[in-house]
């Protein structure tokens, strides 16, 4: 099985952060197969969706209703609302698994893969990229 790590810089801020273009060079030469992206940190996620045309930001505005960055969370270390952070993969898992046809992504017209970080205390996070050769 094929495998590599990426390394992406996520800022101090909620980010939906499109990684398709790092996908597709990954899985560029490597024939037909499964793409498994997974995010190796407790506080970060994986989503398939459409991006550019506000569903990003409309997902930021979903979390954000029902995680808010308040104090009511009992997992309280880190800035306000830490705690969300840590439920979120919950909804917005940490992995996801994409078909792989002739060394591309076989994914729809408008989706995109995207990492999804509420984190503002942890700027820094990885992604592995694994290929399952079909």
């Amino acid at each position: 099985m094929e495998s590599e790590l990426r390394h992406y810089r996520t800022g101090g801020r909620d980010v939906v952060l499109d990684i398709t273009a790092d996908a597709s060079d990954y899985v560029s030469e490597l024939g037909d197969g499964l793409l498994h992206v997974f995010v190796p940190h407790a506080t970060a996620g994986l989503a398939i969706l459409e991006t550019g045309a506000g569903s990003d930001d409309d997902l930021l505005a979903a979390l954000a209703d029902l995680l808010p960055a308040d104090d009511r969370w009992r997992h309280r270390h880190g800035s306000p609302g830490h705690g969300r952070s840590h439920v979120m993969p919950a909804l917005v898992p940490p992995y996801a698994t994409v078909p792989v046809l002739s060394g591309a992504l076989a994914l729809g017209t408008w989706q995109s893969i995207c990492l999804v970080d509420l984190n503002l205390d942890n700027t820094e996070r990885d992604v592995r990229f694994s290929f399952l050769a079909g």
